[in-house]
């Protein structure tokens, strides 16, 4: 069994969204922002999915790959 990663980075966000890799770097910044996280703590995927409303699902399917 892989394991999948618990943590977002920019290159995820980029390879979901389609958009630019420092879109996703904006995008984590509001999502630390959202859940008032510090600028050094990690975005899981759970938090990704309720921010983005993506299904959680679909956001692990990017991170097997």
């Amino acid at each position: 069994m892989r394991i999948i990663r618990a943590c977002i980075y920019p290159k995820d966000i980029q390879r979901i969204t389609g958009r630019s890799e420092r879109y996703g770097r904006k995008l984590l910044n509001e999502i630390k922002a959202h859940f008032g996280k510090e600028s050094y703590q990690f975005i899981t995927a759970e938090e990704f999915a309720e921010y983005s409303g993506i299904n959680l699902i679909t956001i692990e399917k990017y991170l097997k790959d």
